[in-house]
């Protein structure tokens, strides 16, 4: 007799990292390749963060708060909220396996939009819960009123993704809000705002005051992305005390090592900086996708940090062979069809050397396969 495992394990999609094949991520960071699969900033850490980093690592041998007392203080005052609203975890996908285990059984539903963040199938998975994927609109952007008509008694949550990953796409706050006011208050939102730094429509702030004003809103956001804080796996949820206690109640405690802690906190002293860097990557945004039109290729309008490009009327019959040509030329792409949209590609904005080699592989590749 051996071993027997829960049966629903083989339901789970998993996650497949940006990573080619045969490769590690150490060998993508000490080598040539263009790393254009995981929307990481292509800035290192600041010198400063560095240095607290450094300065942290002194300490290890005790344990991290638990609490991450002064990162969440820190995020408090940032966004005018009481300590007690914010949690911190390894990553925004911490909150949402947590979220799920706190909220989901079988017998409950979650909505979200498809396609959407890979994480969000294994939610349901993992559960027993029943998971109602909604088709992204024509212009690949939320369709939020479809999303309300799913919405049931049986409803625990329903994710907006904004800016949806991987589309790139954006729906603009009065939007947001609207859809919020009418959803249900029993039902879960969130809404994850992990690239909201990179859109040009709103202030990032704005939809702050949906926390305060709906006790069912939890936005979560990243130092991964904007912060170049990616390996050290470091996520906030701005939402009720009661989210809070609910998911630190399920996940293991010490989840936010102390050096996360401590390159979070220096890092949200250099918003001048981190600002700069934003507009450097929106720039190669409009300069990437101008140069993809310039190959006869469409993408979205993306308010990310990464372009969701379509290859065309034969994109799902091409798409292998595009990546692969673009793989020999050492860029790291994502393939649409891993991620729900065959026929796609997702590209990550790297330094501006990495994105001119892109553009000049992918019209390789076009020229043979398109």
């Amino acid at each position: 007799m051996t071993v027997r495992f829960n049966d629903h394990l083989s339901s789970i999609p998993g996650y497949t990292p940006g990573v080619p094949k045969g490769h590690t991520a150490e060998d993508v960071a000490s080598s040539d390749l263009a790393q254009l699969a995981s929307n990481e900033s292509p800035f290192a850490p600041l010198p400063e963060v560095v240095e607290a980093i450094s300065k942290a690592a002194g300490a290890m041998n005790r344990y991290p708060d638990p609490s991450a007392t002064l990162l969440r203080q820190r995020l408090a005052d940032r966004h005018e909220l009481e300590p007690g609203q914010v949690a911190v975890a390894n990553g925004s996908c911490d909150f949402l396996l947590a979220a799920a285990e706190a909220l989901l059984e079988p017998g409950a539903e979650i909505v979200y939009a498809w396609p959407s963040f890979s994480i969000y199938p294994n939610m349901a998975a993992m559960t027993g819960a029943r998971e109602i994927r909604v088709p992204l609109k024509e212009d690949q952007s939320h369709d939020l009123e479809a999303m309300l008509d799913e919405i049931t008694a049986a409803t625990q949550i329903v994710i907006v993704c904004n800016p949806n990953n991987p589309t790139g796409t954006y729906l603009p706050f009065s939007e947001i809000a609207s859809f919020v006011e009418r959803v249900p208050d029993h039902v879960l939102v969130i809404i994850d705002e992990a690239y909201i730094e990179f859109q040009v429509h709103d202030d990032p702030s704005l939809s702050i005051g949906l926390v305060k004003e709906h006790p069912n809103v939890v936005l979560l956001r990243t130092f991964s992305k904007t912060h170049s804080l990616a390996g050290l796996r470091v996520g906030y949820a701005l939402g009720s005390p009661a989210f809070k206690a609910a998911v630190d109640a399920v996940r293991q405690p010490f989840s936010v090592n102390a050096l996360a802690q401590a390159a979070a906190v220096e890092a949200l002293e250099h918003g001048d900086v981190m600002q700069r860097q934003i507009e450097n990557q929106i720039r190669e945004r409009v300069r990437v996708e101008s140069a993809v039109a310039d190959l006869g290729l469409n993408t979205t309008d993306s308010q990310a940090n990464f372009s969701w490009i379509s290859l065309g009327e034969n994109g799902a019959e091409i798409e292998d062979a595009v990546v692969g040509v673009l793989a020999e030329a050492g860029i790291v792409v994502r393939a649409g069809r891993l991620l729900g949209g065959p026929g796609w590609l997702r590209v990550s904005y790297g330094t501006v050397d990495e994105n001119d080699r892109f553009v000049a592989a992918l019209g390789d590749a076009i020229s043979i396969h398109g």
